[in-house]
């Protein structure tokens, strides 16, 4: 699932785009290249969030990433890395997740991502259903020019030790070794435990390390060296994490875009036949929906509604009008298509974590750290300004990680771009700290 209100605008120009995060960012790692900080190619990335952020500009053509200032308009904040590793910055991608974010099968996936010859903007080789939902896959023979990507979805638990506990622990340790495994395992009978197990993602037989300190290490180190520049970014959203359209919409109405907006997955078996039907399905569909949405914000009347509602899959549209008009006379239809396209096979990552998951978490981010070599940047996403991390606790979990890199690193070199740009630390989305 993507998730910001800027996902996917499918016929609206750059020069229309609301403020756009994965500007600052890769504004960053530029800026690290051009100082020869980071080479040119075959950049790492560990990245830190309860979202991937791998989605791609659909309408965007691919020799874009050549054209620094052009790409950097096109971007924002769920579709940055691909362009990257087109580009040939990136090569290598781990995605460290808390146990509720769930939109990539957990594991090492090797993804061709190049130019679809027939439309040249970028396009994926991944099945996964977070590219297929998005109408983001084409075969490998359908692409140009591409470049090879390791990607590694990782699963981070948190720590049974609270932070402060773990700071102590880590001050009389002269290495990682002597933590346990177990160190790193919820808590028993911890709120989370119970949430892992209602989600279905509880730890199963033959499963016990997955997210422990040493699974997590084990899997980072097999691509990290000390002789290879790699950038860690940290999405605070990693630590508490809320799904804003769940305030926007009512229950009913978020259950109806969901149905508006489901994907119908392939077989998992699908041959390239039943890929290419499932993608064009799922294109034709969200072209359907834009339309509808746009029609909408020209005329809601009676006539309208009841067109658009007699198209298969669509009936419940009018149900969901009839909702909207309900609460505000002249609803933001963009915004709805904007909140539908999040909906597709999994939900939004919602989990708004208490103080003690917020320390425990930090605390299991402080001893994966301490076992890595030291990271050649380090870029921070406070991703509050659409409280994707809640905003009465961003600033307190942004001084708690500064605090444990800190210890980690020594004395940061720390450019906070919300403040340089005049925008409410509060709120902004695009805080991004530069070592």
């Amino acid at each position: 699932s993507g998730y910001s209100p800027l996902k996917k605008i499918w016929s609206r120009s750059p020069n229309e785009r609301p403020i756009s995060v994965g500007f600052e960012v890769v504004y960053h790692i530029y800026r690290a290249i051009a100082s020869r900080h980071l080479p040119l190619k075959n950049i790492r990335l560990v990245h830190l969030d309860s979202h991937p952020d791998l989605l791609i500009p659909v309408n965007m053509p691919a020799d874009t990433v050549f054209d620094k200032e052009k790409l950097l308009s096109e971007l924002s904040i769920e579709n940055w890395i691909m362009p990257m590793v087109y580009a040939g910055h990136l090569s290598c991608v781990v995605w460290l997740h808390p146990y509720w974010a769930q939109q990539i099968k957990e594991g090492e996936h090797m993804i061709n991502v190049g130019r679809d010859s027939s439309t040249t903007t970028i396009r994926v080789t991944s099945t996964e259903n977070y590219f297929l939902s998005d109408g983001l896959y084409v075969c490998d023979e359908q692409l140009e020019n591409s470049k090879l990507l390791r990607l590694d979805v990782v699963r981070v638990n948190p720590a049974k030790t609270s932070l402060n506990t773990t700071l102590r622990l880590l001050f009389d340790m002269e290495q990682l070794s002597s933590v346990t495994t177990a160190t790193l395992l919820p808590a028993e009978g911890s709120n989370w435990q119970g949430e892992l197990s209602s989600n279905g993602t509880d730890v199963g037989e033959g499963d016990e390390d997955i997210g422990s300190t040493s699974y997590v290490v084990g899997r980072l180190t097999t691509f990290l060296s000390e002789t290879v520049p790699y950038i860690l970014d940290i999405d605070l959203d990693f630590f508490s994490c809320k799904n804003p359209f769940k305030e926007i919409f009512t229950q009913e109405e978020y259950s109806i875009l969901k149905e508006l907006y489901n994907f119908r997955e392939p077989s998992v078996d699908a041959d390239k036949a039943e890929l290419e039907e499932c993608l064009d399905r799922r294109i034709h569909q969200l072209e359907d929906l834009e339309a509808a949405f746009a029609d909408l914000l020209e005329d809601d009347g009676e006539q309208t509604v009841a067109r658009w509602a007699a198209n298969p899959g669509m009936s419940s549209l009018a149900q969901l009008v009839s909702s909207l008009k309900a609460r505000n006379s002249s609803p933001d239809y963009e915004m709805v298509h904007q909140a539908g396209l999040t909906c597709d096979s999994v939900e939004l990552p919602h989990h708004i974590s208490t103080e003690e998951e917020i320390d425990r978490l930090i605390s299991a981010v402080q001893l994966v750290l301490k076992a890595l070599p030291t990271p050649t940047l380090v870029t921070m996403s406070r991703s509050s300004l659409d409280e994707y991390c809640p905003a009465e606790q961003v600033d307190s979990v942004q001084s708690r990680v500064l605090a444990v890199l800190e210890d980690l690193y020594g004395d940061l070199d720390v450019h906070k771009d919300y403040e340089s740009s005049n925008k409410d630390p509060a709120r902004s989305v695009s805080a991004r700290l530069y070592l």
